[in-house]
């Protein structure tokens, strides 16, 4: 295994679209939604075991979760876990876990990754982080991973490239799009030349330093500072202080829209971000009228189709008449709502807060 090689997931996110069981306290990375056994982050590092060596694998997250990725992956060191003192977007967790490696090891090649997506074939994610490092260490580029789009999704960013390719595969990168109306992804999908932007970076740390200081300098020169301090008893203190100084900015529009050197590895690999309760849906398990309940052991349904159903496993839960429709309970909070109106759960969430304070949320 390549000791140069370097992972850093990021765990940071409140999930508040799969509220009620997502809660600020406890959320959906630490959760496990799918009902297998495992946590997301836990599936994330797992996988990650198989691509660097463990001491190599760094989690970055709001001080407040320290203790629950502690408690989940009891094999990191405190070292290994970077702490956030607020939330700031994806910029400065990606320059503070990049910076801390670059400091450690010059010659180091990085992937970065969210905590809580979903990876259906490990063995061709696996292949492809490994040509991506490969490519990274050759060439001084800032590689990003598209997911080749099975259908005209909303919900996700696309990424469009071009023909100019190195290595054979890395295509250079035209655009980046958020996520578009139905209308413009359907043109996407039409066109062959967009994917889906699955937020899996790979470069190598000298690639991403240079491009903190290009693009977004003033970033650059705030973790610049803690370099005397990397990977010593000072760091948590002094990054804590430098962090507040820090944009609230994505790594996608600080750097990865604005730089030159940015390249997409086409891939297929079973992918999801699981960014709503219709992803939960899609992915579970159905009866043959289309619910899917996780868990079933207490509930019974009449005349009711395509709903989507997760409640605590000692409830007894019956309905009927009930017709594509979301019902979650979770923490003395039961939401109800059309499958078709998910989008408005962090509207909901907003509400909730505005009305009753921290309380459910």
């Amino acid at each position: 295994m390549n000791k140069n090689h370097y992972a850093i997931i990021m765990a940071g996110g409140i999930g508040s679209r799969f509220w009620p069981i997502s809660r600020t306290s406890y959320p959906k990375q630490f959760i496990d939604i799918l009902g297998t056994g495992k946590t997301l982050i836990q599936n994330t590092y797992e996988r990650f075991l198989k691509i660097c060596p463990k001491e190599n694998i760094y989690v970055v997250t709001n001080e407040n979760y320290t203790s629950l990725v502690k408690e989940q992956l009891p094999d990191m060191q405190d070292q290994q876990i970077l702490t956030e003192p607020v939330m700031r977007n994806t910029a400065p967790c990606v320059a503070y876990g990049c910076f801390k490696i670059e400091s450690l090891n010059p010659d180091a090649s990085i992937v970065v990754a969210p905590s809580d997506h979903l990876i259906l074939d490990e063995n061709a994610f696996i292949t492809a982080i490994e040509k991506a490092l490969k490519t990274a260490e050759e060439q001084h580029c800032l590689i990003t991973l598209g997911i080749k789009p099975s259908r005209p999704d909303t919900g996700y960013g696309y990424i469009q490239y071009t023909d100019n390719v190195i290595n054979g595969e890395f295509h250079k990168v035209k655009t980046f799009t958020e996520k578009p109306t139905l209308d413009i992804a359907k043109t996407f999908i039409q066109s062959g030349d967009f994917l889906w932007n699955a937020g899996i970076f790979v470069w190598s740390a000298g690639a991403i330093v240079d491009a903190f200081n290009n693009y977004l300098p003033e970033m650059h020169e705030i973790f610049a500072e803690a370099r005397s301090v990397y990977n010593s008893d000072e760091e948590k203190e002094f990054v804590h202080r430098i962090y507040q100084r820090c944009i609230n900015i994505s790594i996608d529009y600080g750097i990865m829209e604005k730089a030159s050197n940015v390249y997409v590895l086409p891939s297929e690999f079973g992918w999801s971000d699981l960014g709503t309760w219709a992803s939960i849906y899609q992915l579970a398990d159905k009866d043959y009228v289309g619910n899917a309940v996780i868990p079933s052991e207490k509930v019974i349904m009449y005349d009711s189709s395509n709903c989507m159903v997760n409640v605590p496993s000692d409830k007894l839960v019956i309905l009927q008449g009930l017709h594509d429709y979301i019902v979650v309970e979770s923490n003395n909070s039961l939401l109800i709502c059309p499958r078709d109106q998910e989008q408005n759960i962090k509207q909901v969430v907003a509400d909730v807060k505005s009305k009753f304070g921290t309380k459910f949320i």
